[in-house]
């Protein structure tokens, strides 16, 4: 794939080469909403790639997420980027525009010249840039037509913009048939569960050349799928969304950044006795 990442060999601790730093920006997506654990805290898909990144390769990972939910896409790269570059990174992750493609005037290219900015800034500072697509929720939506075109074309967009340029990874997950059945989503329906989140990790693990836990990529239990419906539906989610659209308001004001500093990620017990198998 042009512009792939080196593998991890390539990033090994041997030697005096630097431990991978690793940082998060976006959205709720990269946040981890909807999957959250049982005291509360929200972990995700980028908090997994941490885990996962730090268990594959036996070395602990300097892990930072700036990711706040509700944010649009020139919001993040103006709030969170350069922000994420002065932690001085080895690595980014990218995601946004899901928030953007609700609104009713969305600018498709005007959102994928954010994934620009972000690709310059990155090479500019020798930062692996890690690209994701969203998760596609569209089959179980109002309006979900609407978000199908919108998301084909932002994908593409954004794919357009990153062709041919070098230290580059891509995890596309708007493509993931599988990864947009009810199963991997939570009650909401627009923010991914538990499963959905470690399907994501397990994508993005192995554009970097991790091996991700092979469970990761389905789910490993049976999920009765909750949620409520009809109009008791739209009054408890839909209602609430539209409420702060109307007011100027997001899901994310006064919200911090949940690592906005580095944290170590050691790898787990488990995962040691494995490698030393």
């Amino acid at each position: 794939m042009p512009g792939a990442a080196p593998r991890p060999a390539d990033w090994s601790y041997a030697g005096g080469v630097t431990q991978v730093r690793y940082v998060a920006i976006g959205d709720s997506f990269s946040e981890g909403v909807g999957d959250e654990l049982a005291d509360g805290r929200v972990r995700g898909w980028a908090d997994l790639v941490a885990q996962g990144w730090a268990d594959a390769t036996q070395h602990p990972i300097s892990y930072a997420n700036l990711a706040i939910r509700g944010k649009l896409a020139w919001p993040i790269i103006n709030e969170q980027l350069e922000r994420a570059l002065t932690l001085r990174p080895t690595h980014l992750s990218f995601n946004a525009g899901g928030n953007d493609m609700l609104r009713p005037r969305a600018d498709i290219e005007h959102i994928a010249d954010a994934y620009t900015r972000a690709a310059r800034r990155c090479a500019e500072e020798g930062v692996v840039l890690i690209v994701l697509s969203g998760a596609n929720p569209s089959r179980q939506l109002p309006m979900g037509d609407l978000i199908q075109r919108r998301g084909d074309e932002l994908s593409a967009a954004v794919l357009r913009r990153v062709e041919g340029r070098e230290g580059i990874v891509r995890a596309l997950n708007w493509p993931d048939r599988e990864l947009g059945a009810p199963v991997y989503w939570s009650e909401d329906r627009l923010h991914m569960n538990a499963f959905g989140h470690h399907r994501v990790a397990a994508r993005v693990l192995s554009a970097l050349g991790v091996d991700a836990p092979a469970e990761w990529w389905k789910p490993h239990q049976t999920l009765e799928i909750a949620g409520v419906r009809g109009w008791q539906y739209y009054r408890q989610h839909v209602g609430p969304w539209i409420g702060r659209r109307l007011t100027g308001r997001s899901s994310g004001d006064t919200r911090e950044p949940k690592y906005s500093a580095w944290h170590e990620v050691a790898p787990t017990a488990a995962a040691h006795e494995e490698g030393e198998r």
